[in-house]
């Protein structure tokens, strides 16, 4: 069974090979991987790890009509690794899968839901915990804060990724969900959320966000490290966006996405770390790696030099963790909401 990751990068040199060695090791076999515009060496990193065997690198330099990552997902549409996958997953490097069902494999997902087609991996947003400096160590031993498994509002933090069957129901890749689905297979697809439940037929052509307080992530989360450290976030808002030309990064996404309420390790029942350190014995990814590592840094202090830079780096060291709302608390939004669109 081919199991495919799809990604699209811009200067995350310094955690690719962690984001790597996990999805191998949860049971994909394969990785078709597009870069633009890196100035952190992550393009040579990942033309040494095409050498390697490990991936399949393209560039994919601009301009782009709607960002470079609608621009690799339309290149990726004609891909033979595409094509010739079995199941599909297109997710970013801040974003781990997290199987909880057997031995936290892909297999042991389907296996757990035989019937499925589709199925829908919810963001658990895993916050910031006050955490300053980068520093170059594995980002999911270092951010263990998370939203409860169950998060009733911002609607932005419930959103997901959908691993998918290649079996010509949807015939375009999209950023959360597959696309340009053919109506005469619609009835054969069986979605499933991440707690194993059967999903409605909005999920099979529509919806990007999961239904608020169901899925608890039983069977399968994706465990996303949007913020990172406060240093590096500053430089995560000065690469953007990678799903448009201009980035909207600012304290607005911190305050939606930085939930500490609770700690959650269970990441680490799979150990990918052989693989890491398989990587990392490499003279070549291992300096590149460094390189990487020390551009961050020294982008960071470029960065500092700017007023507006310094300006969001001291409203995030006097920010606290977001508050999660109740259901109570939610529906003061969800009442607006409906009201608005009628």
């Amino acid at each position: 069974m081919k199991v495919l990751a799809i990604t699209s990068v811009k200067n995350e040199g310094a955690v690719l090979l962690e984001w790597l060695a996990h999805h191998r090791k949860a049971g994909f076999t394969d990785f078709l991987v597009f870069s633009n515009d890196c100035e952190d060496g992550t393009d040579l990193m990942l033309d040494r790890l095409q050498d390697l065997g490990w991936v399949t690198h393209l560039r994919n330099p601009g301009p782009w009509r709607e960002g470079p990552q609608w621009a690799a997902l339309k290149t990726a549409d004609r891909h033979p690794l595409v094509r010739g996958a079995d199941w599909l997953l297109f997710l970013d490097v801040d974003e781990f899968v997290n199987i909880h069902a057997g031995d936290h494999t892909v297999g042991a997902l389907l296996h757990a839901l035989p019937d499925a087609t589709a199925i829908t991996l919810t963001w658990r947003m895993f916050g910031n915990a006050g955490v300053v400096q980068m520093s170059d160590h594995p980002v999911t031993e270092t951010f263990v804060q998370a939203a409860p498994a169950v998060l009733w509002w911002p609607w932005r933090a419930v959103m997901f990724k959908t691993l998918f069957r290649n079996d010509g129901t949807y015939r375009k890749l999209g950023v959360h969900r597959p696309r340009s689905p053919d109506r005469a297979r619609l009835d054969g697809a069986q979605w499933f959320d991440g707690s194993g439940r059967p999903l409605g037929d909005a999920f099979r052509t529509s919806r990007v966000f999961s239904d608020y307080g169901r899925d608890n992530g039983a069977l399968v989360q994706l465990n996303h490290y949007a913020l990172g450290s406060m240093e590096g976030f500053i430089v995560k808002c000065d690469r953007g966006r990678a799903n448009r030309a201009e980035g909207d990064f600012d304290a607005g996404y911190w305050i939606e996405r930085n939930f500490c309420a609770v700690e959650d390790r269970s990441i680490s029942a799979l150990d990918s770390s052989a693989i890491r350190h398989e990587l990392l014995a490499d003279p070549i990814l291992s300096e590149l790696h460094q390189k990487a590592v020390r551009w961050r840094h020294e982008r960071f202090t470029q960065l500092m030099r700017e007023e507006r830079w310094r300006a969001l780096f001291s409203r995030l060291l006097l920010c606290q963790p977001t508050r999660v709302l109740t259901p109570e608390d939610a529906r003061l939004v969800w009442q607006h909401a409906v009201t608005s669109q009628k």
